[in-house]
C-alpha cells in the first residue's frame, strides 16, 4: 500500500490542496497520521475518491464530489453583507460579479468555475463576505433561487 501526502493526493485528483484539506478535516477522507500528526492517504483511497468523480459506465450519471451540496453553515469571516447580484460576467477562467449591497456597490474576481458551481445570475440574493483584502460571494443555506415574473418587485435602481 502506497501512501500520499494531502498534497500529492489531491493533485492525483485534480482537487485543490485547500479543498482536498477541508474534505480531510470535515472527514470525508479516510486518512492515517504519522508520528509528526501529518495526514496520509493511501492508494485505495484515493483510487475511491477518483471513482466518485468519474462514471463508470457510459451514460452513468456523474457521482457528485464528496462536498458537493454541503451547505454553508459557519464561516470565519465576520464582514458579511448581503445583497443582491447586478450583473456576472464570464470571460476565460475569471468572471466578474457586481454585487448591490444597499446602495453600494462591490465587484468580486472570482473563477468562472466557482460562478458555474454557485450558478450565479443577475437578480440572485448573495452574500458578499469580505476578508483582509478579498471579496468572497456565498449563497446562504435554504435559501431556494427564485425566477423573476412580471409580480415581481423589481429593485430600485441608483440615479447618478
Amino acid at each position: 500500500m502506497r501512501l500520499f501526502t494531502v498534497r500529492q493526493a489531491s493533485e492525483q485528483l485534480g482537487v485543490g490542496y485547500s479543498t482536498f484539506k477541508r474534505w480531510v478535516h470535515a472527514g470525508l477522507v479516510r486518512t492515517t497520521r504519522t508520528a509528526g500528526g501529518h495526514h496520509r492517504v493511501s492508494d485505495a483511497e484515493v483510487e475511491r475518491l477518483s471513482a466518485l468523480e468519474r462514471p463508470d459506465q457510459p451514460g452513468q450519471k456523474e457521482r457528485p464530489t464528496p462536498l458537493a451540496g454541503v451547505a454553508l453553515v459557519e464561516l470565519s469571516a465576520r464582514n458579511r453583507l448581503p445583497g443582491f447580484v447586478e450583473e456576472v460576467r464570464v470571460d476565460g477562467l475569471l468572471a466578474q460579479v457586481r454585487v448591490r449591497v444597499g446602495d453600494a456597490r462591490l465587484t468580486a474576481v472570482i473563477t468562472a468555475d466557482a460562478v458555474r458551481a454557485l450558478k450565479l445570475r443577475k437578480g440572485d440574493d448573495v452574500v458578499a463576505i469580505i476578508k483582509s483584502t478579498e471579496v468572497m460571494i456565498a449563497r446562504e443555506a435554504g435559501v431556494a433561487t427564485v425566477e423573476p415574473s412580471s409580480t415581481t418587485v423589481q429593485r430600485k435602481r441608483r440615479s447618478r
